[in-house]
């Protein structure tokens, strides 16, 4: 884990902040461990009072203890803007943040030389800041007013080509865990402010990062807290409408596959390999959707059993043995055992019986 440089010509007041800020086991959970018994532990961390070629170097030095800050030349020459007021309780932190533009990422190599794993949840009051999770080469849409969620035990990269403000909750895993079933697939998410609860949570946002530092350490607690709350069902409430469109779009995607299997019943390649070709499924996905039809084998076999029931019934007279090979059955043997399961009878007997014996 880095250090700060300390053989650069910080103030006074720089050294003391970055000793204090990297001498803990881990900064964000200092209040947790009971370090201060009021209610509220309140900080303030500036660099404008450093020499200009200083002031992003001492920012960089005061948030890698989580992070990693890229710097250019021309931001070292020009000069940084950057400060942050930190509120922290026995169960969160929450940052009020206001920098010139920049960049910070979560690593890798960083998540396995720290112990954070805390989720954190950011809100962009001014400015743009734009998020890249994981692999993906995409981007958040972070930069659409809302609250993004990221889990500090996975990969990110964050980008403020803005000057921007930003507020961050952060909260521990346990707490996000147990309200938020399967919580590590938020981690990239934004909830917009489009729904009555989120409005509500702007609402209460605005509030509180204006009002926040002039109030007394109970109600400031108290107001922090209840936008955790807000927070929290907001990304429930989004996880839910995500399981429910989850549900809607595997019943559509049965759908197609049903109506799929019922068109290429003679088709040699009707296969479940074949079906994995043409729609975007896993395999474990595709076994489970057919799981209550015996799986997906069964599904096909039984389609095709039905389909030859239905073409003995109806004229004009088809052999047996043409019927078993053209739906896709190795021998006539095969298919006769298969059919005499299905519907307690021969084919041969089946089709003087007439279409009135299939199953409705």
């Amino acid at each position: 884990m880095g250090s700060p440089h300390f053989d650069r010509a910080y103030s006074d007041t720089m050294r003391q902040a970055l000793a204090s800020h990297h001498d803990k086991d881990a900064y964000l959970h200092a209040a947790w461990a009971g370090a201060d018994s009021s209610p509220l532990v309140r900080q303030h961390f500036s660099v404008a009072n450093e020499a200009t070629a200083l002031q992003m170097l001492a920012w960089s030095d005061y948030v890698g203890r989580i992070l990693e800050v890229p710097l250019s030349r021309t931001q070292v020459a020009n000069g940084f803007r950057g400060e942050i007021d930190t509120y922290a309780l026995p169960d969160m932190i929450y940052l009020d943040s206001r920098t010139d533009p920049m960049s910070q990422l979560r690593t890798g190599a960083r998540i396995s030389r720290d112990s954070l794993r805390d989720y954190v949840f950011h809100v962009t009051v001014e400015g743009i800041a734009e998020t890249v999770t994981g692999g993906a080469p995409q981007k958040s849409t972070q930069f659409t007013p809302g609250i993004l969620a990221l889990d500090m035990s996975q990969t990110m990269h964050m980008k403020r080509p803005t000057r921007a403000r930003v507020l961050a909750f952060f909260l521990p895993r346990a707490v996000v865990e147990a309200a938020i079933p399967d919580a590590e697939s938020i981690h990239g998410r934004v909830v917009a402010y489009t729904t009555p609860l989120a409005a509500l949570l702007r609402d209460h946002l605005a509030m509180l990062y204006r009002d926040l530092p002039a109030m007394s350490d109970t109600a400031a607690a108290a107001q922090l807290r209840i936008c955790v709350q807000l927070i929290l069902a907001a990304f429930q409430k989004q996880r839910r409408l995500s399981d429910s469109v989850r549900t809607v779009a595997r019943a559509a995607m049965l759908g197609r596959i049903r109506r799929y299997v019922q068109d290429n019943l003679y088709s040699a390649e009707l296969t479940p390999d074949k079906i994995l070709s043409i729609f975007p499924l896993a395999r474990p996905t595709l076994y489970r959707m057919f799981e209550h039809e015996g799986g997906i084998y069964a599904y096909i076999r039984n389609c095709r059993l039905r389909e030859a029931a239905e073409a003995l019934a109806r004229p004009p007279a088809v052999a047996v043995t043409n019927l078993a090979s053209s739906l896709g059955f190795g021998s006539h043997s095969d298919f006769t055992r298969a059919f005499r399961r299905a519907y307690g009878i021969a084919p041969q007997e089946f089709r003087s019986m007439g279409l009135e014996w299939l199953p409705g």
